[in-house]
């Protein structure tokens, strides 16, 4: 991957020499570890996106299901586990 982008930023100058004499304890080169740290956020920002999305066609989905009639009261989910509670009580 070709390096031709410069990024310019302003920091405070106690956390750029921290950096830096970690880089240096590391034996890496500060522009590395700045890389793949960006890396790293790119990847969070889009995993977290892709589930967020996940999660919404999810509850979209189970809203037309309720719509449609398709599921279940609270009341009948409780009674539904209560039952099986009971079985594995029996079985115990």
């Amino acid at each position: 991957m070709s390096k031709q982008a410069v990024f310019t930023m302003k920091l405070e100058p106690e956390l750029r020499e921290q950096f830096m004499a970690e880089a240096e304890a590391s034996h890496r080169p500060a522009s590395q570890i700045v890389r793949e740290m960006m890396r790293q956020f790119v990847q969070t920002q889009r995993e977290s996106r892709e589930y967020e999305a996940f999660l919404q066609r999810k509850v979209d989905s189970a809203r037309v299901s309720m719509r449609a009639g398709e599921g279940l009261t609270n009341d009948e989910v409780e009674a539904q586990f209560a039952a099986r509670r009971e079985q594995v009580i029996k079985k115990g």
